[in-house]
């Protein structure tokens, strides 16, 4: 049996946890690991990013710290080959060692491909690219918002041809085209397009427009982030998508309203030529008066027919005519025959009338009215009196119930401080402050908290029971 070594140095673990982490970093302080993605489920809530990197015949840890996470273009997806760049270390707490991953790739072409083909299955799947969503452009909007970069080709493409088919009114919102942070800002710039309110200084669009030239799927991937194509899709603003040439497809395009193949193929769908639209106006003028002229001519020859149908005015009013000269030269006999038979009536009136005899009838019903008059005049100020006694008696009676009648005879009315009337020697204590109201006025006092008893008829007898006036 071997002897124990006993110059061989002793460590603590965690003295020798971190020389292996030392010799770990120094060994391999910067390197490109290739391999697929295994184990990921999305970023922790801390923002932090754990996942492993597998081959055929081995497998690795992985982390991404949540500030590199932010300004990755690729974002880590279970299964993709990729390309990571970061730096190998240990983990104390568990004895294994890992990945810090700084850059993020996919591993070629057919990697990102792949990525493309489930992302857009994923938000197919949501419903984003359905047709049922997507709007109408309008005819012809009165401002249209660009969503590019100030300094390329693509907004003086769309500019000239705008100004070229129909002038408008352009808002551009300058955004990065490519690189990191770019899918952020053309998301923030198409959501803060449509946060501008309707009648405000700066003017809602009626149109958008996300544009930008060719490039490689790396260059047009920003418009592959679901942040922009979900930011398309919640637009409420009509939204054309102009990314890269016509054989370039990104997903914005599928949730985009109107496809263009390039940018100024979008401005031509966005405005119509003026002078084709000038001239497509006059033609529908001409056809609508031409269509006029020949409803009205249509409309007078109807009624030429209708006219040669009809009578003469001769025709129609002749038996009217006829019956009106009768009716006239019937008129006067009737006339005189009525006035002759009212004169009779009036005349047989008036023999019957005899003026003496309404005379007295007249009188009679003048005394008759006079001595009814004295009548009512009579009950009226019997019962005036009436009433005035009774008030008197009532107020006689008010006046006998009053507290200050019984205050005039004598008496005094105590209040306490809540000027609530006291009605016993027990309601008052000490110090309690009084009000004394008497019937010429009140007056303030303390009580000094010695209560005297009722005197009963035995105590003025002065019998034995009778207590110490001191």
């Amino acid at each position: 049996m071997d002897e124990p070594r006993l110059n061989v140095p002793e460590w603590t673990v965690s003295e020798l946890a971190g020389a292996l982490k030392r010799t770990v970093e120094d060994a391999y302080p910067y390197v490109r690991v290739r391999g697929e993605i295994s184990g990921f489920r999305g970023p922790h809530s801390s923002g932090h990013a754990y996942f492993a990197l597998k081959d055929e015949g081995a497998r690795i840890d992985a982390v991404i710290w949540r500030t590199a996470y932010g300004r990755m273009r690729v974002k880590p997806e279970e299964g993709l080959e990729v390309i990571a760049t970061g730096r190998l270390t240990t983990y104390p707490g568990r004895s294994t060692y890992q990945l810090v991953i700084e850059v993020l790739e996919p591993s070629g072409l057919g990697a990102l491909m792949a990525l493309l083909e489930q992302r857009k299955k994923k938000l197919a799947a949501e419903g984003l690219f359905d047709e049922a969503r997507k709007q109408l452009l309008p005819c012809l909007p009165a401002v249209i918002g660009v969503v590019t970069s100030p300094t390329g080709a693509v907004i003086r493409d769309i500019l000239h041809r705008l100004a070229d088919r129909f002038p408008r009114r352009v808002l551009v919102w300058p955004v990065r085209v490519q690189g990191d942070g770019a899918a952020e800002e053309i998301a923030a710039a198409i959501r803060g397009f449509n946060a501008l309110p309707a009648g405000g200084m700066l003017p809602r669009p009626d149109l958008l427009i996300v544009a930008r030239g060719g490039g490689s799927i790396e260059d047009l991937w920003a418009f592959n982030e679901e942040i922009v194509v979900r930011a398309a899709a919640e637009s409420m603003i009509a939204l054309i998508s102009a990314v890269g040439h016509e054989t370039d497809v990104t997903l914005i395009d599928f949730a985009a309203d109107k496809r263009a193949p390039t940018p100024t193929a979008a401005a031509e769908m966005a405005v119509p030529v003026r002078a084709e639209l000038i001239a497509r106006v006059e033609s529908l003028r001409g056809r609508a008066f031409a269509c006029w002229r020949r409803g009205q001519e249509h409309r007078r020859s109807e009624l030429r027919a209708a006219v040669r149908a009809l009578p003469s005015a001769d025709e129609v009013l002749a038996l009217p005519r006829q019956r009106l000269d009768g009716i006239a030269a019937r008129l006067p006999r009737a006339l005189i025959a009525n006035a002759r038979l009212h004169r009779a009536d009036f005349s047989r009136c008036a023999a019957r009338l005899d003026v003496t005899l309404l005379g007295r009838r007249l009188t009679r019903e003048g005394e008759r009215i006079a001595a009814l008059s004295e009548r009512a005049l009579r009950s009226v100020r019997v019962l005036l009196h009436r009433h005035a006694a009774n008030i008197d008696r009532a107020g006689q009676l008010l006046e006998a119930l009053s507290y200050q009648a019984v205050l005039r005879r004598g008496f005094a009315l105590v209040r306490g401080p809540d000027a609530r009337p006291l009605h016993s020697a027990a309601a008052v204590t000490s110090g309690l402050r009084l009000d004394i109201e008497f019937a010429d006025g009140r007056v303030g006092a303390t009580a000094d908290g010695r209560v005297v008893p009722k005197r009963t008829k035995r105590d003025r007898s002065g019998g034995p029971d009778q207590g110490s006036l001191f």
